[in-house]
């Protein structure tokens, strides 16, 4: 259980360099604020909800995922660092102050980071979203279609498995999608597989609650809070994609994929509530397959 416990533990490896430096991941969520744990990294916004030209978060969602992904724990000594703290990041707000949001948009902010692909750099896809919608409605079918173009396109797609857990199939859409990378917690409430389609799903877990990370209301004087889901969960997993994206820059999203599975620890859990487990960053990062160390 100790060495579930440490998987995800970066301080070694951001020591020896490894910090997603050159690294761009999208962030599709509720925006993002200019938080001092990341401002100088952010390299594009756009509003799908209220066509504002500049970056803001008002629900502190996406502030908080993006934390996890690739802040820097500048604000707090280092102590609430995310995975990667050298990643660039893309933010699309396609979340209103709820954390409500219409598929539309969701549809629309994904075509839009395909097309910035190659404008910024991005190899990783974060979506800390999903719809209840059954895959029988036209909009679910379309978001399905849409988040496989993004993985047909060369982009590494992470996608929460979605809070209502645990039954079976309770994998929110496009968690549900076969070739995305579905993250799903260490709690009950965390969605489950199969999928409709008897697809095993989540492909990993990682910690997702009372997570500690950037608050947007940090111009008062507060700079993190607490948070719990399967939302804090994927950009865990984003974050190691990025670390090892710097360190092996020419792998494939398949290629990524299959690295994740073999550097993944069995957490005890279900199959079905768990997938290949929890990576483990010394695995993916410090080690070759055939036991050569990295660094």
């Amino acid at each position: 259980m100790n060495r579930v416990r440490e998987a995800l533990h970066a301080t070694e490896i951001h020591r020896a360099g490894i910090t997603g430096r050159g690294i761009t991941a999208a962030v599709l969520d509720t925006g993002i604020s200019r938080h001092p744990d990341y401002s100088e990294r952010i390299v594009a916004f756009r509003d799908f909800v209220n066509g504002k030209p500049s970056c803001y978060d008002d629900a502190s969602h996406g502030t908080h995922v993006a934390g996890i992904l690739g802040g820097s724990g500048k604000s707090s000594g280092g102590k609430y660092c995310g995975i990667a703290p050298g990643c660039r990041i893309v933010s699309g707000k396609v979340l209103d102050s709820f954390g409500a949001g219409e598929v539309e948009n969701l549809i629309r902010a994904i075509e839009w980071v395909i097309e910035q692909r190659d404008v910024y750099r991005i190899r990783i896809l974060n979506i800390s979203a999903g719809t209840t919608r059954t895959e029988e409605d036209r909009q679910a079918r379309e978001l399905l279609r849409c988040v496989e173009r993004a993985w047909d396109g060369g982009l590494v797609v992470i996608v929460a498995a979605g809070n209502l857990g645990p039954d079976p199939e309770s994998i929110t859409i496009p968690g549900n999608c076969r070739k995305v990378i579905t993250v799903g917690a260490f709690d009950h409430y965390s969605g489950c597989g199969p999928t409709s389609e008897c697809i095993c799903k989540p492909e990993l877990v990682a910690p997702g609650t009372r997570i500690i990370s950037c608050y947007s209301g940090f111009r008062r004087g507060v700079y993190y809070t607490r948070k719990s889901g399967t939302s804090m969960a994927a950009p865990a997993v984003a974050g190691a994609v990025a670390l090892l994206l710097e360190q092996e820059p020419e792998l494939t999203n398949v290629e990524v994929k299959m690295r994740l599975k073999e550097a993944a620890v069995d957490t005890g859990m279900p199959k079905n509530c768990q997938g290949w487990g929890m990576p483990d960053l010394r695995r993916l990062l410090l080690w070759h397959a055939d036991g050569k160390r990295y660094i």
